[in-house]
């Protein structure tokens, strides 16, 4: 079982340089086992063409260590935080990615300008607020978790799979590894079109709201449409 584990998060973390989301070791997937409670996350610093599967680390949600040759990723404690709150989910995934980046480093939400965003992201993508000093120096990372799980407390985490930390950078989740991956590539493509949408028009406003709606519930709800059923 963590073999598979660890191959399938070992897979997902080499789709981020395979669609451009990281440089050098700047990000991250970790996926969990609902069942056990233990989730694979790629090891810290290790560059991405040197991986194997057996490197990817196992870790509990107490922060042990249950297998593995290297330290975790250093956002571990931030998964862990994720986790813990959002029952929901089963896949994590941080990066650097220059886009979303930006926005993060503006200190700005995404709004939604169009569809292409509505379609998977009901609403803006929020901006959460730094640390404190008091905050970081308890512990930066758990407390990144900590900071996004507090946003998310009377809001819907599954239909906004995505968040930037201030001055930092994106977080997004899925059921799974790969559909943590996959919303961080459209988070990345509606944070470049969003860029180039106020450069071409500064006046511009986000998507009626019926539109958005009409998109988001196309592909997510009771009365999905988008797509070949089952």
């Amino acid at each position: 079982m963590l073999e598979e584990l660890k191959k399938r998060v070992y897979e997902a973390n080499m789709l981020l340089p395979k669609h451009g989301l990281v440089t050098f070791t700047w990000g991250n997937v970790s996926e969990i086992d609902r069942g056990t409670g233990y989730f694979a996350i790629k090891p810290s610093g290790v560059e991405y063409d040197k991986l194997t599967p057996d490197d990817m680390v196992i870790m509990d949600l107490d922060g042990n260590k249950i297998e593995g040759r290297y330290n975790p990723s250093s956002d571990t404690a931030t998964h862990i935080e994720l986790y813990k709150a959002f029952k929901n989910i089963g896949g994590i995934v941080h990066t650097h990615s220059p886009w979303a980046t930006s926005w993060a480093q503006a200190g700005r939400d995404i709004p939604c300008y169009g569809t292409t965003h509505a379609d998977y992201i009901y609403g803006s993508v929020p901006c959460v607020r730094n640390l404190t000093k008091e905050e970081i120096d308890a512990g930066y990372e758990k407390n990144t978790g900590v900071l996004i799980v507090d946003y998310f407390k009377d809001k819907d985490y599954e239909a906004v799979p995505a968040v930037l930390c201030k001055n930092h950078g994106p977080f997004t989740w899925g059921k799974d590894g790969h559909e943590a991956v996959h919303n961080a590539v459209v988070l990345e493509e509606v944070a470049k079109m969003a860029v180039h949408t106020e450069a071409i028009n500064p006046d511009v406003k986000p998507a009626p709201q019926i539109l958005q709606d009409k998109h988001y519930y196309r592909k997510h709800g009771a009365n999905a449409y988008y797509g070949q059923g089952k």
